[in-house]
């Protein structure tokens, strides 16, 4: 069945979700605050785990690093896409709405919650793969293991954020059933080399995360997601780099 593996991970989110509600109430505020430092520090050792992975290589025994100009470039020219489209914005309105329509409206965390949850679990090259793999040849195995560590993470982020980050599941639900059904056509774009930087872009993104939960919103990661699309483009340009 094509989409399903985005039905799974749609749902393993909600589930998250409920656990993460109920389980919040046998925690008192120090401590859902100390459970969401903890969160923030997982994401940001995952987004670096990324990122060294995709810029650091042996070579004869010797460590070095490269792709910064890649990193500075995608980074910088994204940001300046997403903050002229107002991508933010647009995230943080559809919460808004999402927030009065369903009965949230006295939760001042809801936005937020729905805003950080959703990039964490939509940004990564496993929703891309997954997605192409379950439209194509009616593989969902990849998106069911991503569905088994997004209840883990909407779990403990709704027990630390609330409520909101299970609405998370709709963006992910959009976003892995559009490449589900585009599959055909996303498939010869995604090459290895598109996916690597795609990744290690992500996984910086996945870092600015990390940095919101620990130390409260520092950066507009919604209006750096262009940098992903640049990071694929980039595969296709005559240097490397």
């Amino acid at each position: 069945m094509t989409g399903l593996g985005t039905i799974i991970n749609s749902v393993s989110i909600i589930a998250g979700g409920l656990v993460g509600h109920f389980t919040s109430r046998l925690f008192r505020a120090e401590q859902q605050e100390a459970l969401n430092k903890a969160c923030g520090v997982s994401v940001l050792f995952i987004g670096i785990a990324g990122a060294m992975e995709g810029m650091l290589s042996i070579d004869g025994g010797t460590i070095s690093s490269g792709k910064s100009m890649l990193v500075v470039l995608c980074l910088a020219i994204g940001t300046v896409i997403g903050e002229l489209i107002g991508i933010e914005h647009g995230f943080e309105s559809f919460g808004e709405w999402l927030k009065q329509k369903t009965g949230n409206s006295k939760d001042a965390e809801f936005v937020n919650a729905f805003v950080t949850a959703s990039l964490t679990v939509s940004i990564g090259a496993m929703a891309i793969v997954g997605s192409i793999q379950d439209g194509l040849l009616h593989d969902y195995s990849t998106l069911a293991v991503k569905s088994v560590l997004d209840f883990i993470i909407i779990a403990v982020m709704t027990s630390s954020m609330g409520r909101g980050c299970a609405f998370s599941a709709i963006p992910v639900f959009v976003f892995e059933g559009s490449i589900t059904l585009l599959a055909g056509l996303l498939s010869p774009v995604m090459t290895e080399l598109a996916l690597a930087y795609l990744s290690l872009v992500g996984s910086l993104l996945i870092f600015c995360i990390g940095v919101n939960l620990i130390w409260g919103k520092k950066v507009s990661v919604a209006n750096m997601l262009p940098s992903v699309v640049l990071a694929v483009l980039a595969a296709y340009l005559p240097w490397g780099f």
